[in-house]
């Protein structure tokens, strides 16, 4: 099967097998920091973005693609370390195992909530596993996050 997938802003025009996963394509094509964790949807180690809205990659067909565009962590590079450095400056670093998918849906949830709540950040991180953090620092670095941003008058989409 041919698909033509935008991936990080790079048009890729590609045969693939038909049962092929997005995982694994885009790991094929060089986005590396989409890591593989569970196979089965439940730890968000594979999330990208699929037209700006993050799917878990492991459990999505490379043909429904098609057409369509594909951001990972290698495609708001800047955004994600600037991300990262404010975690570990709030003390809520973490091995970084998750970290590449926990951030994924981070910067998708500060494009689609204006102003969340404890709860509905919680809720939209439902999704991300993290095997050696209780959540706390996270959730609280997250929240000065989103109140800097907005502080600083950043336009959330």
């Amino acid at each position: 099967m041919k698909v033509k997938i935008t991936l990080n802003g790079k048009l890729l025009n590609k045969h693939i097998p038909n049962d092929m996963m997005l995982l694994d394509f885009v790991r094929k094509y060089g986005a590396l920091s989409v890591k593989r964790g569970c196979d089965t949807s439940n730890c968000g180690l594979c999330t990208v973005w699929v037209e700006g809205t993050p799917v878990l990659s492991c459990s999505y067909p490379a043909a429904r693609a098609d057409g369509r565009s594909v951001t990972t962590l290698e495609g708001v590079r800047q955004e994600a370390e600037a991300f990262g450095r404010f975690l570990a400056a709030q003390g809520a670093e973490q091995c970084g195992f998750c970290s590449p998918g926990f951030i994924m849906t981070v910067l998708a949830m500060r494009r689609e909530l204006k102003d969340p709540t404890e709860e509905q950040i919680a809720r939209y991180l439902a999704g991300n596993l993290c095997r050696c953090s209780g959540y706390t620092g996270q959730l609280r670095a997250i929240q000065a996050w989103l109140r800097e941003g907005q502080q600083a008058g950043e336009v959330q989409a």
